[in-house]
């Protein structure tokens, strides 16, 4: 559990570290510009913007039912975060799947990507894609 938000309580500590100096010395827009960028850079980075993860078993199941699309990730990583921004309001028509709680997703993504855990990883009718391009992946959304 700490391992998926430890970047976001990272950033945190930092943010109140750098912003608490600029108050106690009588700053306070600084002080309070510091905190409110790191509480922002805190919660990219945290497992909250993203869809309610489902295991990896779960995700198969669904998406062998239904066709949805099924995305691999990880909290801080910045290509997931770059695809979940492009996809907007249709990531919720996905199965997300959280590799750093699912032991069998990060097995899952290295089977595919040589033995490296490279997120993200979209499967689409059972073909996995490693890092795709977020106007393909929204294009197979919209089938869905």
């Amino acid at each position: 559990m700490m391992r998926v938000w430890g970047m976001a309580i990272a950033l945190l500590v930092a943010g109140g570290l750098a912003g608490g100096v600029y108050v106690a010395q009588g700053n306070y827009p600084a002080g309070g510009g510091f905190i409110g960028g790191f509480l922002v850079m805190a919660a990219v980075n945290s497992p909250v913007i993203f869809p309610r993860s489902v295991s990896a078993a779960e995700a198969g199941r669904r998406s062998a039912a239904d066709g949805r699309v099924v995305v691999y990730w990880r909290p801080g990583c910045a290509y997931c975060l770059r695809l979940r921004a492009r996809l907007g309001w249709r990531a919720r028509r996905a199965y997300w799947v959280n590799i750093w709680r699912d032991p069998a997703a990060a097995a899952a993504v290295r089977e595919v990507n040589d033995g490296n855990e490279t997120v993200p990883t979209v499967v689409v009718g059972g073909r996995a894609h490693t890092n795709p391009d977020p106007a393909w992946v929204r294009g197979q959304l919209a089938g869905t």
